[in-house]
Parts: C-alpha cells; structure tokens; sequence
C-alpha cells in the first residue's frame, strides 16, 4: 500500500517526521502543509554582510544519536563542523566577573572534587554543603537494579530540580551554579521545572546509587566519565554545526522530500475522521488522507485535535510555554575590553540582572563574524523575567549594551544589532510532566491515524525532536509494513 499522509506544520517536528516517514516508507504519498511562507519555525540564519546570524538553535547534540545519524542517511554529515578548539568552556556571572564554570562539572554532577573546593562561586558553607552530598538520604530508598518503573508500572516520584539539587547539594550550589545553567537551557523556573523530564538520568543515579558523589565514582571507575572529566570545554566535542547555520539543517531535509510535498501558506482549518480515513481542510479545500501527523505547538494541535481526543488536547494546553528574545549584536574585539575567551556565560538570578545568558557564537564556531569581530547573541526574557519582553527593540539593545558594558567592558557601537523574538517558542516541563505525556499518549493511541509529533512532550533540543520524530515514522511504517490495508485499532 502507498498511504497518504499529511504532515501539519513546518518546523523541525514536521520536517523530522516528513524525511523520516520518506526513508521508512519511500512509497507513501507524503503531503507537508505550513501555514506560514517559510519552512524552520524557530530555526532560521541570516547573512548579514560577513556575520552569520542564527535566529534560534546554533547547534545540536550528538547525544542521543538521533540527528547525527539522519544527517549520514541523508548524505551531509560531510558538511557539519564542530566548535573551535580555542576557548571552550562556559562562565558562570559573579559580581562583574565571569567566572570559569568548575572543571567537569555537568549540570548538576561534579566530576572532579577540586575544582568544587577551589571555585570563588561558592562560599566556604556552599562548598562543605556540597562535599555532604554523598551522605544525603535518597527519595525512595536505593534500587540499585532501578528501572524506570516501579513494581506496579509507576514512573518515579516527581520533584523539581530545585528541590532535587537543594536536598542534595544545598542552596548555593542550586542558586549559583545549577539554576542559571538550567535557565541556559529550558529558560525556566527550577522551582516548577520537573527533575524526572529534564534531569532524568541524574535523578537515576539518585535511585541506583543513593547519591550523586558514589554514582560518579562508579563511573569514573568504568570510564564512563572519561569526557566529562578532562576538561571544562570538552564536552563540546559533542556538538555540531552546519558550516552555513543551522538553516542548512532545515533545507536538507525539505531537499530530501520528492518534488511537491511541501504546500507553504496553506493553514489547516480542521481535520475530520471519515471511517478509516481522515479530510484535512485547508484553505476551505477539503483533502482525504490514510494518516495524520499533527506537528504544530501545543496550543495550535490542541485545537486541532480536540474533536478526536479531548483528553488530550486538555492536557496539551496544560503545558505552559516561555517567551524569549535574542539580543545580537557584532561588535569590534577592540572595543572589549576584558577576557572573553569563552563560548559563552550564564548569569544566576541572585545576580539581579536583566539577561538570562550570553553566547560568543563567533567564538564556537568559524565563519560567523569578519576578521577582527565578534558576534554575541544574548538572552532576555524566559519564565522568570517576562516582564521585560515589554521593551522595544531599541530598548532591548540598550539593555544588553548595558549588561556587557558591566560583565565584559563593552563600550563600542555595534556594527550589526538584531531582535529576534520568540513568543511562547519554549514548552516548560513542570512537576508531573511525565505523567501528563502519558496520558497524552493513551489519550492518542486511541485514535486510529492521528498522531501527536511536537517538542512538548519528550524534549526541547534539536536530537530529541529528531530522535521522536524517528520513533514516530517507525511505528507509522510499522503498521503499513505489516498490513495491505488501512491500520488496524492496535498502536504502536
């Protein structure tokens, strides 16, 4: 059989599981609509002159596997490159320094012991808190064969990643080193945000191991650790860029679709089940398909959804997004006055500032600025500063200016100033997030040939939307593999 599917939205979701449906079934009649008139969503890089400016994500993981390794299916792993060996690492904002993140330090897991001791971010008590880590009690008791569920089917108990890391480590370590990363990452409130969803596999150690400091050990015993460990910047060997931005991510894999898959400006209206089959109204013109894959943000695919699983679609608006703005700015390296031999920084909450963090996107990857120059991207906004979103544009970039003039002596008048605002762009995986996909799930496998692609449920970055969107395609081709007729009521 050659189904017809039609793939609703254009971003990373929607074009993941369009060229992944094609390699798994390069027989189905693949049918991709995008409302707007460009492909990407919150991907997108502009040239400007001889700065490179990536609108949204500057790079992706290599961990988990899964967009690396559609980028060698799809023949252009050659183009990739990786960050720049010079100045890896990260900062944390302390006072009007930035301050080197402590050596083998992941996000909230400490690798080394020394550099814990040694760093000037935390205090004398912050650093006698954090060496009482290993004599913490565990949530639960340990489990040393620990699976992800319990006897009875249950996912472990939630709690937020500030409940997490201030049992285990203490406030400081939570305030100045783990929040302000956190936030680098979900622009969240870690206060909400859900340990299990996020931090999952450090909260496993928890629960194998009875503390983060014996986990550690044990793995530094098998090698694990073996990257984490060398140095504070080596870790970014496992990240990749593409040599012209990440929109080359995005055209590679509309390029990979046959001719005519992709309908730009077409908004979808509804969707309606008819028997085994399902019209998509677009445009007010009626279309009949075999499956659908909804791949719009929350609020949008609830609407969508709604008429087929209410349940679903309750718990879809549930799910709160964040808003951010991207601050650009390329400025002359003359004009810096101190040290900014880094890839880029974080700045805690408790520092009273008004940016979340700081990227030198010049600095991780070559080509992004002419000879002489660097390109900044800075952060506003996020769930614990929206207020300041309010701002103009103009105002946004006096702002940053002022914040760089105190953390990096930046006095100059940059030659490139861009606002790329992100209205609700970032999902936040609060407390119970795990419980409430579920029942997403369930509420969707009850429908036959409608399914749920989007970066709300299983993770924000690039390799997670990609590895669901693989998961997703495979179980589609799945039943279309094992049958000669329309799917049968059992799911994948």
């Amino acid at each position: 059989m050659n189904p017809r599917i039609a793939i609703i939205g254009g971003g990373l979701s929607g074009l993941a599981a369009a060229a992944q449906l094609h390699l798994e079934l390069p027989d189905a009649d693949l049918t991709l609509l995008e409302a707007s008139d460009r492909l990407g969503g919150v991907i997108d890089t502009e040239r400007a002159g001889e700065f490179l400016v990536d609108h949204g994500a500057d790079m992706f993981s290599i961990n988990p596997p899964a967009a690396i390794e559609l980028c060698r299916r799809l023949g252009v792993e050659q183009r990739l490159i990786e960050p720049q060996l010079e100045g890896r690492g990260a900062r944390i904002a302390c006072g009007t320094e930035l301050v080197p993140l402590p050596e083998g330090f992941v996000l909230m897991r400490a690798t080394q012991l020394w550099p814990m001791l040694t760093t000037p971010l935390l205090s004398i008590r912050g650093k006698l808190r954090f060496l009482l880590e290993r004599f913490m009690p565990s949530i639960g008791g340990v489990r040393p064969s620990g699976g992800e569920k319990g006897p009875d089917n249950s996912l472990p108990p939630d709690e937020s990643v500030a409940e997490f890391v201030r049992r285990r480590m203490g406030q400081e370590v939570l305030e100045r080193i783990v929040a302000p990363l956190s936030a680098g990452i979900y622009t969240a409130d870690v206060n909400r945000l859900s340990m299990q969803a996020t931090m999952g596999p450090i909260a496993k150690m928890e629960r194998n191991y009875g503390s983060l400091a014996r986990a550690t050990a044990a793995r530094r015993r098998s090698g694990k650790d073996s990257v984490e460990r060398s140095s504070a910047g080596a870790r970014y060997s496992q990240f990749r860029a593409f040599r012209g931005g990440m929109i080359e991510l995005i055209s590679t894999l509309a390029d990979s679709l046959p001719a005519d898959t992709i309908r730009l400006s077409s908004p979808v209206e509804s969707i309606r089940q008819s028997g085994t089959q399902w019209t998509v109204t677009v445009s007010g013109e009626p279309q009949t398909f075999d499956e659908v894959v909804v791949a719009v943000p929350p609020v949008a695919a609830s609407h969508l959804i709604r008429p087929h699983a209410a349940d679903a679609a309750e718990e879809l608006e549930k799910i709160e997004s964040a808003s951010t703005a991207i601050v650009v700015l390329g400025a002359r390296e003359s004009e810096i006055q101190r040290d900014i031999n880094t890839f880029g920084f974080v700045v805690p909450l408790t520092e009273g500032r008004r940016i979340l963090a700081g990227s030198f996107a010049s600095h991780k990857f070559a080509g992004r600025a002419p000879q002489g120059h660097v390109l900044m991207r800075v952060f506003v906004g996020g769930a614990m500063q929206p207020e300041l979103l309010r701002l103009s544009d103009k105002q946004l970039v006096e702002l940053v200016r002022e914040e760089l003039a105190d953390l990096i002596g930046y006095h100059g008048e940059p030659e490139l100033t861009r606002v790329v605002r992100w209205n609700d762009a970032m999902p936040q995986y609060h407390v119970g997030h795990r419980e409430r996909v579920e029942r997403i799930e369930q509420a969707m496998a009850r429908v036959d040939g409608l399914s749920l692609m989007t970066n709300a449920l299983h993770g924000v970055g690039i390799a997670p939307v990609i590895r669901q969107a693989g998961i997703l395609a495979k179980a589609i081709a799945a039943r279309w593999q094992e049958s000669s007729h329309a799917p049968s009521r059992e799911r994948a």
